[in-house]
């Protein structure tokens, strides 16, 4: 399991997904006030890879030499593009709310 958890820390790392985790963690709180639609093709493929990742089953194991750590990279590798185009999107919906409200305040 630990081994898992440094390979999807080392994908995660070269996808520029730490620069955008802030975004993450403000589009997740703003999905479950309400205020942002996320849209589901781009969260139920990271959302069951997550799953996949911290489960114990696997297609390959991963006590098979570099074949079980390659099918968690193939999810990883799969998965995290969606997540960061729904962040992408995210950060476009923030931006034109902020627009709209300098908008609404300078009038």
């Amino acid at each position: 399991m630990a081994s898992k958890f440094k390979l999807a820390s080392e994908a995660i790392k070269h996808k520029g997904f730490l620069s955008k985790f802030p975004a993450l963690v403000r589009m997740i709180r703003k999905s479950i006030k309400g205020d942002y639609k996320p849209d589901f093709k781009n969260m139920i493929v990271p959302g069951l890879a997550v799953i996949y990742l911290f489960s114990p089953l696997d297609i390959i194991p991963d006590f098979i030499p570099i074949l079980g750590q390659l099918d968690d990279l193939a999810i990883l590798a799969f998965a995290l593009p969606k997540l960061l185009k729904e962040v992408d999107r995210f950060l476009q919906w923030e931006r034109e709310r902020k627009k709209i409200r300098t908008i609404v305040i300078d009038s």
